[in-house]
């Protein structure tokens, strides 16, 4: 990345490079023990915003939705989000930099043993509204009824509270939620990959080129790799390679 002052102001118009953290994905982000954004997307957020000589500041939410509406409005730079065909009407996205399974959990007494099982007329899925597993369900079922709950890290309570009889999530988000009370099991497999990019406004144009090459050569030079094992993730793989300068 070359630094020049039309770069740096596609990046940072006010002179600090204003990040959008989604908490609502706890695989890439989280709050310290001090309260402030940490995971691998703040890192990544640090990484850019050093090689663009700019500081950064975070603003965290708790659902995508929230982090996807801040970017696309322009009143943050950067975000980190799943890409989504409805997401990328007002951000401009890189190739995926972490690739994250989204499954079903359900009921040990359930009958649902299968994914495919999973939409059929009767079956009602719990999500967290604005997801990425929400706004691909949303599209691909076509029998069950999809019911939406606040945030990603409330389903699966919702989903027992609400008796329903499928939740959907982040692989490790349910994996931990099972950990922690008992009935419940994930199905094998999973329904999507969920690709994990980095984004901004699509207002800024040509210089989105840019931040498609910064996730690529992060990729490349295992940067996001040495987050992932700094974090503890498990289960999240760097993504292969993609195409520099393309959506």
């Amino acid at each position: 990345m070359t630094l020049s002052f039309s770069l740096l102001n596609a990046f940072a118009p006010t002179g600090t490079l204003r990040a959008s953290i989604n908490l609502g994905n706890p695989i890439l982000a989280h709050r310290t023990d001090g309260g402030e954004p940490g995971g691998v997307s703040v890192d990544l957020a640090r990484e850019l915003a050093s090689r663009l000589g700019a500081p950064v500041t975070f603003t965290a939410f708790d659902t995508a939705a929230k982090s996807v509406e801040t970017v696309t409005n322009e009143a943050a730079d950067i975000g980190f989000f799943a890409i989504d065909p409805l997401r990328g009407a007002g951000i401009a996205f890189t190739a995926p930099y972490v690739l994250i399974e989204g499954c079903y959990l359900v009921r040990d007494a359930s009958p649902i043993t299968r994914n495919e099982e999973v939409d059929r007329e009767g079956n009602r899925i719990m999500v967290g509204k604005g997801s990425a597993y929400d706004l691909f369900l949303t599209r691909e079922i076509k029998h069950a009824q999809i019911v939406r709950t606040a945030s990603s890290q409330t389903v699966v309570d919702a989903f027992l509270t609400e008796n329903l009889e499928v939740a959907a999530g982040v692989k490790q988000q349910l994996e931990a939620d099972a950990a922690r009370m008992s009935g419940v099991r994930l199905l094998d497999g999973r329904f999507m990959v969920i690709q994990q990019a980095m984004g901004l406004p699509k207002s800024r144009g040509e210089e989105a080129a840019h931040l498609r090459d910064f996730v690529e050569d992060v990729k490349r030079s295992g940067f996001v790799a040495e987050a992932l094992a700094r974090h503890g993730i498990k289960g999240a793989s760097v993504a292969p390679a993609g195409q520099s300068g393309q959506a």
